[in-house]
């Protein structure tokens, strides 16, 4: 696929196909409750069906509210319902209170403080690279995953530092891969001879144009070309990598290109990203890498520590989306069009499945200062999700569901997972394919036509 430069070289970095087309806002719903805090029925509120992007913020707002009660969350995809831990305590009223606020309340063992610990102990006495742990609220334990290198006395090491935690605080699994970060020489993003995808275009404090990546992209390469051997078009202004994280801000050379919070699926064709927000364990997610495309999955654990060869970087998404070598940098987002994450690193590849880890969109941006985005992301000076058009003759606006339903996904009969997933987005055909046609050699730095 050719690029062909636009005036002003309108940037549709965003280098993954958003599927599903249409951005709802975020709303807390409603609690059946009363002023005086008691149930209208006066009997405990049934659990809510939630919107995924519904059940992070309202589990945002009940962590603020239960305090140190509050032992984790995730969201069960069969049942649409946010399901909270709670460790037992005294104040009985605040868990009713979350209940009427929707939830499926849980009491558990662990409570958050004691996982932390748990998960300093095994920093302490047990970062060997091809290790990784985050916290299951689904098991209310720790999951430590070791790779195809954690033999030996690493082994013994690490089972022992387990065990040091007592019985219920943690589970070890087995990866028959290996943890490395996903760059790789090649196409889509070059710099240094290393291939990565772009994530999501922002606008830097400043105000200049940029883009978010990988951060151990940043720390490859200085200059980035949209093209093998091609000139330069971006530079690296700030990159964390290994640490508090993976992510990387590159600004655009040229000041003058429009950089909109858009996402280029091909054939000229673009769709809305409305905002960053939080993962949510249980999650379903979806990424799109220059090497293997469009892949899903769902969000297994938050605030993950992996042990790379490079070294350790905290505070990941782990997931069970594959990923390959060239993918390193691109978008994470959920079928509505919410930015989450920007691929990291893990195991395994797209035949074998495996572990992935992604550094989570909000708190990138709030380490380099940037926004999603820019102030005309749809094209019209208008606020993208504001009721602006998503590309597909729905509109994505602040508030509204598509087709009254969580939107689906047309991913124009790629298989994503090795399933077919060909969804339509509110039981009607939006007559825009998700990763129909698009070269996934295309980096998407540049619209297409």
């Amino acid at each position: 696929m050719s690029h062909k430069r636009i005036p002003k070289r309108k940037a549709a970095i965003a280098a993954g196909g958003v599927v599903a087309l249409g951005a709802a806002a975020i709303l807390l719903p409603n609690a059946n409750a009363s002023q005086d805090g008691s149930s209208s029925n006066g009997a405990a509120a049934a659990p809510k069906t939630l919107k995924a992007s519904d059940a992070s913020d309202l589990a945002s707002q009940l962590q603020e509210l239960l305090g140190e009660a509050f032992a984790g969350s995730y969201y069960d995809t069969g049942q649409k319902q946010l399901v909270v831990n709670v460790v037992s305590g005294d104040n009985n009223n605040v868990i009713v209170q979350a209940e009427k606020a929707g939830a499926k309340i849980r009491e558990v063992d662990n409570s958050l403080a004691e996982l932390a610990s748990g998960a300093q102990t095994l920093k302490a006495k047990a970062t060997i690279p091809g290790t990784a742990w985050a916290v299951d609220p689904r098991t209310n334990k720790i999951l430590v995953t070791a790779d195809s290198t954690v033999t030996g006395a690493k082994w013994d090491q690490l089972e022992s530092t387990v065990d040091t935690l007592g019985s219920g605080m943690a589970t070890i699994k087995k990866s028959a891969g290996t943890f490395k970060t996903f760059v790789s020489g090649g196409d889509a993003i070059f710099g240094g001879g290393a291939r990565c995808s772009a994530g999501f275009n922002v606008t830097a404090g400043d105000g200049s144009p940029a883009f978010l990546t990988a951060g151990h992209c940043g720390v490859a390469a200085a200059e980035w070309s949209d093209a093998q051997d091609g000139q330069p078009i971006a530079t690296v202004d700030q990159a964390t990598f290994p640490g508090d994280g993976d992510f990387a801000l590159v600004k655009y050379d040229d000041p003058a290109t429009v950089a909109p919070s858009e996402v280029n699926v091909g054939d000229g064709r673009t769709v809305q990203i409305s905002q960053a927000a939080d993962a949510e364990v249980g999650l379903q997610v979806f990424r799109m890498g220059s090497t293997t495309g469009l892949n899903d999955g769902q969000v297994l654990g938050l605030d993950a520590t992996v042990n790379y060869p490079e070294g350790t970087v905290t505070g990941l998404i782990q997931t069970d989306v594959c990923a390959e070598p060239g993918d390193s940098g691109g978008s994470l987002f959920t079928q509505d069009g919410l930015a989450i994450g920007l691929t990291s690193g893990g195991s395994g590849d797209c035949t074998v499945g495996g572990e992935t880890f992604f550094q989570p969109v909000t708190t990138a941006l709030e380490a380099v200062g940037a926004t999603l985005g820019a102030g005309d992301a749809a094209g019209g000076g208008q606020e993208a999700g504001a009721g602006d058009e998503a590309g597909a003759g729905e509109e994505a606006g602040a508030g509204q569901e598509v087709g009254g339903e969580e939107a689906g996904q047309e991913v124009g009969g790629q298989e994503v997972g090795g399933e077919e997933a060909g969804q339509e987005v509110g039981g009607e055909d939006t007559g825009q394919d998700v990763g129909a046609g698009a070269d996934n050699g295309d980096s998407g730095l540049t619209e297409t036509h």
